[in-house]
């Protein structure tokens, strides 16, 4: 896969040293920030895209003219809110329709399906401490705020039948264009041709609830417009902005009567984004129990080795309800689709429950992206991606965490901690997560390190044109719509009607692993890693899960690059290599206070002659909380493990089981 190449002379990001937060609530929001120049985009039509690809292009000029809008400013909104797709009719995870992100969450909710299975998983992931928190209620129309019923006004505004305006990019575009102006006209402004009189009406297109917020979504829509971008959308529509030198009347945003306040100290955020601190509480709950954290010293007492990406299937006001209620489980921020904007819960130092995996929970810090639209199908907002990724640059710098994916993992990535959890593991942020995309944005894109014959590959499918059929959306059985995925699909031979490849602690019983959306037994996802096992025409074997499994791979659509790294494989004269689930260490390494757990072998079996692709090399380790008084936890530490791709999760191998080498070239 050909990546688009990096825009040069990027400013560095702006960013505060993090503080420790107090705990109690105080809500605050972040100052506006310069805004930065992200990179370049562009693609290919997919197969049988409509020919006319120009037509997207003529409907945002079209629409500029009609309503007296600046056709720059036009795209510039649309491309924060969707990168110009209009995603063949599908919601957001915020409602919003089309390449305008028109809100119309109530027919989004009454749409939905089924996103990510929740199964069993016990989100603190520790058997001394175990947890089964009810599972939140599902969002209610009656309670959307007016930035999630945009598309309503629209048709109001243009005329235009709801239906419409959801399913047609052109209609959609001329509804973006009237709440544009609209929003011009109510700060009592005229319809200027300079797009830098429109700073006030952008600003207020999000919908944000500050003001710093809702700077910041502007700022960023200029920062598009001053650098320029072009695109060949989804749907095959060639879509190109041209740079324009602006500087906006930022003193238009006054007019739109939203509050602003100071950045409150507490939180760990770059300047670059809107960020306010919404504390997670650490209560008693009686006879021992407590909630929805622990405290901890990180990373004096422990490395921060992973930021883990989830998403919620609830509102933003539910999510901000279930992580402020103690009798619940936590994370560290929170994003909100429609405008990126950043709500810290946790101090960094201390952790969140909300991996399934005590071992991963007690390395890692948390992001919930906001989406109640449980539908495969659903999309996430370019403002999101991108504030999402400002916060992780940041993260990474702040706590040494490499830009890579064996450290920048999804919840779909963490194993489960012993064989009886792996089933019931979450599976979000899924197949619709725009792995690739978000690197570009985080400055490390997935590109070639070796030449052809690289024992080692990445996954990177083209996310637009590849469309595996992924099935189980709205109940069981049913085909989800076309759309962009970045999962390569793997399979026995190398044959796209072989069976799939088995999982078996996923599936228990016959290993076999399906099509489902929710399904990871034979899926592997843009930027993950894997030794190579075989090559055969357009196909590439891996090992995975123990097994060869083959993935479609032709040079003229290529859905990994090579690669050169570390592998481990099993030493001499062994037969199998034991994985495991989390890195705890020997009972030896234990205090007589501190009860010793187990260390059992996943129910793989890994053949000691096959490779796979180290992530880190990791002491391992168990924190002991399990009181309220964080004065009586402790971190016991013992032999080293890596961590390896084993399957579509991480597992872990012991040093002494394994050796070392380097492969690729």
């Amino acid at each position: 896969m050909a990546h688009p190449a990096q825009p040069s002379g990027r400013p560095a990001l702006r960013e505060s040293s993090p503080q420790r937060p107090r705990r109690a609530r105080r809500a605050a929001v972040a100052t506006a920030a310069a805004a930065v120049a992200l990179p370049l985009l562009s693609g290919s039509p997919p197969a049988g895209a409509d020919s006319d690809a120009t037509a997207l292009q003529e409907a945002f000029a079209d629409a500029a003219e009609e309503y007296d809008v600046p056709e720059s400013v036009l795209l510039g909104v649309s491309y924060l809110q969707s990168r110009w797709d209009g995603h063949r009719g599908a919601a957001s995870v915020s409602g919003g329709y089309g390449p305008m992100h028109l809100t119309d969450a109530e027919t989004a909710l009454a749409e939905a399906g089924e996103h990510h299975g929740h199964g069993g998983e016990d989100p603190r992931g520790d058997e001394s401490r175990p947890l089964d928190p009810a599972e939140p209620e599902p969002a209610s129309a009656s309670a959307l705020p007016a930035a999630l019923r945009t598309l309503p006004e629209a048709a109001e505004l243009t005329g235009l039948p709801a239906g419409e305006l959801r399913t047609s990019e052109a209609a959609n575009v001329r509804g973006g264009a009237a709440l544009l102006a609209a929003a011009q006209r109510e700060l009592g402004l005229p319809a200027s041709d300079d797009p830098a009189d429109w700073y006030g009406a952008v600003a207020a297109y999000a919908g944000a609830e500050t003001r710093e917020a809702a700077e910041v979504f502007a700022d960023e829509v200029y920062a598009v417009i001053n650098e320029g971008t072009s695109r060949v959308t989804a749907e095959g529509r060639r879509v190109v902005l041209e740079p324009l030198a602006v500087t906006p009347v930022t003193a238009a945003a006054d007019g739109l009567g939203l509050p602003a306040a100071p950045r409150d100290p507490e939180v760990e955020c770059p300047r670059s984004v809107s960020c306010e601190w919404i504390p997670a509480p650490y209560e008693e709950l009686g006879d021992g129990d407590y909630g929805n954290h622990d405290l901890a010293d990180r990373p004096a007492s422990q490395a921060i080795d992973y930021i883990v990406i989830h998403d919620t299937e609830a509102t933003w006001q539910t999510t901000l309800d279930l992580v402020t209620d103690p009798t619940y489980v936590s994370w560290h921020y929170s994003l909100r689709s429609s405008d990126g904007h950043i709500a810290q819960h946790l101090s960094n130092e201390d952790v969140g429950w909300h991996a399934g995996n005590w071992y991963v929970n007690a390395n890692s810090i948390g992001l919930e992206h906001e989406g109640f639209l449980t539908s495969p199908d659903a999309w996430y907002t370019e403002a999101m991606y991108r504030t999402s990724a400002r916060l992780v640059r940041y993260l990474s710098r702040q706590y040494d965490i490499p830009l890579d994916r064996h450290h920048i993992i999804g919840h779909d990535n963490v194993q489960g901690p012993v064989n009886a959890s792996v089933a019931g593991m979450h599976t979000d942020p899924g197949p619709y997560w725009d792995w690739s995309h978000y690197f570009e944005l985080l400055g490390a894109p997935f590109r070639p390190t070796a030449g052809p014959g690289g024992g080692i590959v990445t996954i990177a499918p083209d996310y637009d044109s590849h469309a595996p059929v992924f099935t189980d959306c709205g109940g069981s059985g049913n085909p989800c719509a076309p759309h962009g995925s970045a999962a390569v699909r793997l399979h026995t031979a190398p044959d796209a009607n072989a069976p799939l490849v088995s999982d078996i602690a996923t599936h228990p019983g016959d290993g076999r692993s399906s099509t489902g959306v929710n399904d990871v037994g034979a899926r592997a996802t843009a930027g993950q890693q894997f030794a190579v096992a075989g090559r055969e025409g357009d196909w590439t074997a891996i090992w995975y899960l123990g097994q060869q499994a083959w993935f479609h791979n032709p040079a003229d659509a290529p859905t990994a690059v090579n690669a050169r790294g570390w592998v481990v494989t099993g030493k001499d004269g062994a037969a199998t290599i034991p994985v495991y689930g989390r890195a705890y260490p020997e009972a030896a390494a234990y205090p007589a206070d501190v009860p010793a757990q187990p260390v059992v072998p996943l129910a793989y079996q890994i053949p000691a002659d096959q490779e796979y692709v180290v992530g880190q090399r990791t002491e391992s380790e168990y924190y002991r909380a399990v009181t309220f008084d964080p004065a009586n936890h402790q971190v016991v530490r013992g032999e080293v493990y890596y961590q390896i791709q084993l399957g579509h999760r991480i597992a872990y191998v012991r040093a002494a089981d394994v050796e070392v080498r380097r492969s690729g070239s």
